[in-house]
């Protein structure tokens, strides 16, 4: 009889650790690259021009239903406009964004954003911490996502803001260059994303 208690205990332990443990697990999801998009908003003193990039790859590491990890990579080579509607002009800036004034992507073909940690913020927002990595150079970011179930997927969307000068692209930049006039870039850039894990 002590014997048969003594392996119920053990069994009721051990059943307990493992429900403890697969509560603490934390789980890596892939993202899924058909359902997910990035989008750039570019703006001057005349005005703005937007487009997409394409994602290459990413990831997600979730712990107790919390962002605690992951990445997503963006394919730079794959930079395209949409709001200019000459097929000429398009590529004319679709070429500059790609050459070395801006993201210079022969030598550096991927953007790659690396999540550290997050907070759950009052509002129901996320606030995400990381590091970027643009043209070889590697910064903190943070910004506020959305994230929300859908079945077994996790969606995360949002906004980063990010100074283009930090990462050695300072063309058409105020802050560099005098009398630029009505051909002045802004520092600022956007890039809104919507990813499916």
């Amino acid at each position: 009889m002590k014997i048969k208690k003594i392996l119920l205990g053990l069994a009721f332990v051990t059943g307990a650790v493992l429900i403890t443990t697969n509560a603490n697990a934390q789980k890596s999801m892939d993202l899924n690259l058909d359902k997910s998009k990035v989008e750039w908003t570019g703006k001057k003193v005349t005005g703005a021009h937007n487009g997409s990039v394409m994602l290459k790859s990413g990831s997600l590491i979730m712990k107790d239903a919390k962002i605690v990890g992951g990445e997503f990579v963006m394919d730079m080579t794959t930079i395209k406009n949409a709001d200019i509607k000459s097929d000429k002009y398009r590529g004319n800036l679709e070429k500059h964004l790609k050459s070395d004034d801006f993201f210079g992507v022969a030598k550096f073909p991927e953007a790659k954003f690396v999540i550290k940690e997050s907070k759950k913020l009052s509002n129901g927002s996320i606030l995400v911490k990381g590091e970027i990595s643009i043209k070889g150079i590697t910064k903190p970011l943070e910004f506020e996502v959305d994230s929300h179930m859908h079945e077994e997927s996790v969606h995360v969307s949002g906004l980063m803001v990010i100074d283009r000068t930090q990462f050695d692209i300072k063309y058409g930049s105020g802050s560099f260059f005098d009398n630029l006039g009505d051909r002045t870039i802004h520092n600022d850039f956007e890039l809104k994303f919507d990813l499916m894990f």
